[in-house]
């Protein structure tokens, strides 16, 4: 049986540099890198039909159509919108790379890059962009009535709960296939970080390695956190939503976070919950030392 590879999107003027990208892809058996010299290249076959790249490698400084206008045009595509851009390039300046965050590449690499750090990040791309994909089907899941729900509580233990619980709440909200990633983000956040004690360097060693479910779940069935539950209250009144989110963790230093840091774009994680505050709520902020979050969704208004 012939198994489907995952199409790739890598764009660069610079013909050694493709050759170098096709050289660190060829030991890759489940992934198909295709390649364009340019911009406007690479346009005609993003618009091509039979394409279906699940992740971009885009340069960010071309003559004509640059990475820039290439990655604006990307997002402005609902067809091609959800797919991630790894930005690759030289320019490294913080200004630079705010730059492409808000422009939509969430995912960056600094010329000149290691294999395994390119892979790491191509890697959970592919993993965010599935996950998210994921919760989307599991939205048709759940019956429309939600819209009606006005006030529950609820009690989740694992990042599997988490998704199903995300999927469930989002069909009572505006806007569900954008507002469920971001509770996913704050749920899972309040499972694996919270009451199951992973750090941000940790999960950063663990995404590169491929190995962050794994430990997940050893750490899931460690007796210390069986008992361990993650909370989430949903209440509407007339004006909006306000979800609670509360873990048993010892919390964490979420102001930082609460921004994509250019510092933070080479990692493989960091990013979700300031894509969750930007794209899903109408506003997210944490309590005490940051083992509460409480997001809100203007019902009448909320249209990102």
């Amino acid at each position: 049986m012939m198994t489907t590879k995952t199409q790739l999107l890598a764009v660069d003027d610079e013909l050694l540099n493709l050759e170098i990208l096709s050289e660190y892809f060829s030991d890759e058996p489940a992934l198909s890198l295709q390649m364009a010299d340019g911009g406007e290249t690479a346009w005609q076959l993003l618009q091509n039909p039979e394409n279906d790249f699940k992740a971009i490698l885009l340069d960010r400084m071309m003559p004509g159509l640059d990475g820039i206008g290439l990655l604006k045009r990307i997002k402005s595509d609902p067809r091609l919108a959800g797919i991630p851009v790894i930005m690759q390039t030289a320019a490294s300046s913080a200004e630079q790379i705010r730059e492409g965050l808000e422009a939509g590449a969430y995912y960056y690499l600094t010329k000149p890059y290691r294999r395994d750090n390119l892979l790491a990040i191509v890697h959970a791309a592919l993993i965010d962009a599935e996950a998210r994909d994921a919760l989307r089907r599991q939205l048709h899941g759940h019956i429309n009535s939600l819209q009606f729900l006005k006030q529950a509580e609820f009690s989740i233990r694992t990042v599997d709960d988490a998704s199903q619980l995300a999927s469930f709440i989002a069909q009572a909200c505006p806007n569900a296939e954008m507002v469920v990633m971001g509770i996913s983000e704050l749920l899972i956040n309040g499972v694996e970080h919270g009451n199951l004690g992973l750090s941000y360097a940790e999960k950063s060693r663990l995404k590169r390695d491929d190995s962050w479910r794994p430990e997940i779940e050893r750490r899931a069935a460690l007796s210390m956190n069986l008992d361990k539950d993650v909370k989430l209250s949903f209440r509407r009144d007339e004006a909006q939503i306000t979800l609670r989110v509360v873990d048993q963790g010892g919390g964490f230093d979420w102001q930082k976070f609460l921004e994509i840091d250019p510092e933070r774009a080479f990692d493989p994680n960091g990013r979700g919950i300031a894509m969750a505050r930007l794209l899903s709520f109408s506003t997210l902020s944490y309590e005490g030392c940051g083992n509460t979050a409480i997001a809100t969704i203007n019902c009448s208004t909320h249209n990102k």
